[in-house]
């Protein structure tokens, strides 16, 4: 694993973006800087084993390097479905495939991933049991995120599961300086100095545009999702599973 140290030498004021060089650290990056995310991900893995159905699609939105389609895709148990992993970012497309690739060549998985360079706003979404956006949505513009949950939910079968997992925002101005404290102190714990943590929130700033847990659920039952619940939540970083 490439050790993440982007925000150690970089000085310029650039925004945030998945391209090459993030794509070498990402794993790295993910690890130091999002608190709860290998639980997230081993559970998507035991929800995938209970909610995908034969015959069905599923959906990794904003797949990254695909770490939620291999939780997916080893999580199921039975054949007889698809997992369709989408990204935007070409540096993030290319090196999931060699990924999804050498999965195959360990273990010669049965269950076939497509992993396409494309934007998620204009994926269709069809006959679909799980969706994952993990840490995706955040990313959108705020007029985009009504309309994808809406297609998403309109694209799964009843029954279905979504997981949505997010940076939040809290209610409560003075908690929501505690949880960023915490957080940051988390990244410190990881070894970012305090340069890099100020450096990369830079480069987030109007890029990464967090929202409330109350603003995401009421997101999820306007698109007609009819029962959700946070699973997890650490610090000021949240997992909420939706069932349509």
């Amino acid at each position: 694993m490439t050790t993440d140290k982007i925000y150690d030498t970089r000085s310029d004021d650039q925004p945030f973006r998945f391209n090459e060089e993030v794509a070498k650290v990402f794993p790295d990056m993910l690890r130091r800087s999002i608190p709860g995310y290998e639980a997230t991900i081993e559970a998507i893995g035991s929800l995938a084993a209970r909610y995908v159905r034969p015959n069905t699609q599923c959906y990794d939105l904003g797949c990254s390097l695909g770490a939620a389609t291999l939780a997916m895709r080893q999580g199921i148990k039975q054949p007889g479905f698809r997992i369709l992993a989408i990204d935007t970012a070409r540096a993030m497309t290319e090196r999931c495939k060699k990924i999804m690739a050498e999965d195959d060549r360990q273990f010669g998985r049965p269950t076939p991933v497509d992993v396409i360079e494309a934007d998620i706003r204009d994926t269709r979404i069809d006959n679909a049991s799980m969706v994952v956006l993990n840490y995706t949505l955040q990313f959108l513009a705020m007029d985009d995120r009504d309309a994808l949950l809406h297609r998403v939910c309109d694209g799964m079968l009843d029954g279905g599961l979504l997981v949505l997992s997010e940076k939040v925002v809290d209610e409560n101005t003075e908690m929501e300086k505690l949880l960023v404290d915490l957080h940051h102190e988390h990244k410190r714990r990881n070894r970012y100095s305090a340069l890099e943590v100020a450096r990369k929130r830079a480069a987030l700033d109007n890029v990464l545009i967090p929202e409330t847990v109350a603003a995401h659920r009421k997101r999820l039952a306007d698109a007609g999702f009819g029962h959700t619940a946070v699973w997890l939540r650490y610090f000021n970083f949240v997992s909420i599973i939706a069932i349509k």
